[in-house]
Parts: C-alpha cells; structure tokens; sequence
C-alpha cells in the first residue's frame, strides 16, 4: 500500500470538509443580505454571539487538549518521544478543527462589528461563519472518530 506522508488523509479530509461546507453554506443562501439581529433590533445578536464563541471555545479546548495529551502520552510509549505515523491524521484533523474554529469567532465578531457600523450582513459573510463553523465541528467529529478506530484496531 503506498502512503504520500503521514497525516495525507488527514489533510485530504479536512479540506474536503471545508470544500464540502462552502458549497453547502454558499449554495443555501437566497437572499444578498442578511439581518445578523433577530427581529431586526439591535444589539439582539449579542447574546447569541457569546453563546456561539462558548460552544467554540469548548470545541476548540477539547481538540487543542487532546492534541497535548496525545502527544504528550508519546514519551511515555518508549519510542524515543515519537508517536506511530498513523496518529498524524487523527491528528490533522483535530489540529484543522482549531484553526476553522478560531475563523469561524474572527467571522462572527467582524460580522458584529460590521453590523453595528451599519454595513449589511451579506449572503458570503453569512455563508462563511457557517463554512468555518460547521468544518470546525466536522473535522472534531472526524478526528475523534479516526482516533477511536485506530486505537480499537
């Protein structure tokens, strides 16, 4: 079986993901704009906003925790402080999930801040927070799920 590098599926995956995630975020938007507040009052995307940058920051704390405890459990292993190679996409992917995660608070927060100076919501400012967000719970999920086949293995 030839493999390219350690961490090619991983790679390959998560940029599927996010291919897969722009196409659906920019296909399913019918309108040119958006109103980013509910009901159209401002200042009501706030609180939705400090529940989405919650559900983040818990997202991106259980990848970037599993990531030092993986790599770290690998100088106990006796293998001269080096995992197996196949631990590099399961690897990849919780890595890719961090940084779709920090994209998708940056593309929230630059959303609000638009909004609150008065420029509108647009259908791809709309349509990206949701490719980075929905990639960055995809390649969680997948990490998590690559991880536990290879150990059961």
């Amino acid at each position: 079986m030839c493999h390219l590098f350690p961490g090619f599926t991983g790679s390959v995956t998560a940029a599927l993901i996010l291919i897969i995630a722009a196409v659906a975020s920019y296909s399913g938007k019918k309108y040119t704009n958006y109103n980013i507040d509910p009901k159209g009052i401002p200042g009501t995307f706030e609180p939705i906003l400090a529940r989405y940058i919650r559900i983040a920051e818990f997202i991106i704390g259980l990848d970037t925790g599993s990531i030092v405890l993986i790599v770290g459990s690998s100088a106990l292993h006796g293998q001269s402080g080096h995992l197996p190679w196949v631990y590099a996409s399961p690897l990849l992917l919780l890595a890719s999930s961090v940084i779709y995660g920090v994209g998708f608070m940056a593309c929230l927060i630059l959303n609000d801040e638009n909004a609150r100076h008065g420029n509108k919501h647009t259908a791809t400012r709309y349509a990206l927070s949701e490719t980075f967000g929905f990639s960055a719970l995809a390649c969680f999920c997948a990490g998590y799920i690559f991880l536990v086949v290879l150990v059961t293995r």
